[in-house]
């Protein structure tokens, strides 16, 4: 791999939950490789702390601090260790997942509640957070929220998954029309992707679900850390409040 340049998105610091693999990982480097300053968390300790590194040693600036995003006490100090390394947050990716994939009869009411305390609670609370450092500076930002095209449509097996990237959505408008002009609020909704979390499908469910791809091929996490660096640079400036979906046309088939 190439050493990293400064360009677009230079003088930002990030922070990425779900950063040590999988899309988290590919936005953080590619932040990292556009000059961005990143903060990477997760609970994959080795492969955060690898990711951190490897972005080091091609010339960019990151740290990994180890971070459950079920834990909120964490979140926050997640949030005040990023403040006090860099001294601000421009950007706050809530990036982690955590869900089952099972009927609602087959799932426990743990499963249910700690998908939403990662992949919901915690963006909620992480965006808190976000938000009040960066007004406390009196700075602009942005809430990147990984979101999914299970934001939109309902699918067997997917109800608590589904219920957490639905409030993703709504999470993401409150805020936007909460905070501007000064603090974006946009989601990302990703549909198939090749990242570790789909890499247990069997090749007769994944030839499934790529017959309802116009694209014919699943994305890959590269792919949307372009889509994901655009829309943390500035110029995506008019862009808050909304989900931009990145599906291979999935949705548009109805």
């Amino acid at each position: 791999m190439g050493v990293f340049v400064a360009d677009r998105l230079r003088d930002k610091v990030f922070v990425v939950t779900g950063a040590a693999s999988g899309i988290g990982q590919a936005c953080a480097e590619r932040y990292a490789e556009e000059g961005g300053t990143v903060v990477l968390a997760d609970v994959a300790d080795d492969a955060g702390e690898a990711t951190a590194a490897g972005i080091r040693d091609r010339g960019g600036e990151a740290v990994y601090l180890p971070t459950d995003m079920a834990d909120a006490d964490a979140i926050g100090r997640l949030a005040a260790a990023a403040v006090s390394q860099f001294g601000r947050i421009d950007v706050w990716h809530n990036n982690a997942y955590w869900s089952v994939f099972k009927p609602i009869d087959e799932q426990t009411l743990e499963d249910f509640e700690r998908t939403l305390a990662v992949s919901l609670r915690g963006y909620w609370l992480g965006a808190k957070h976000a938000v009040e450092h960066m007004k406390a500076r009196g700075g602009r930002g942005l809430i990147l929220n990984t979101a999914s095209v299970q934001s939109f449509v309902g699918e067997k097996g997917f109800s608590a998954y589904q219920v957490a990237k639905g409030g993703v959505l709504g999470l993401t408008r409150s805020l936007a029309v909460d905070h501007a002009p000064e603090i974006r609020a946009v989601a990302i909704a990703p549909g198939l992707i090749t990242t570790p979390a789909n890499a247990g499908l069997s090749p007769e469910l994944m030839q499934e679900v790529l017959a309802g791809i116009p694209a014919g091929r699943a994305a890959s996490p590269a792919e949307v850390a372009g889509l994901a660096a655009y829309l943390a640079s500035d110029e995506a400036d008019y862009i808050t409040g909304t989900a931009v979906i990145m599906d291979g046309g999935y949705l548009a088939i109805g």
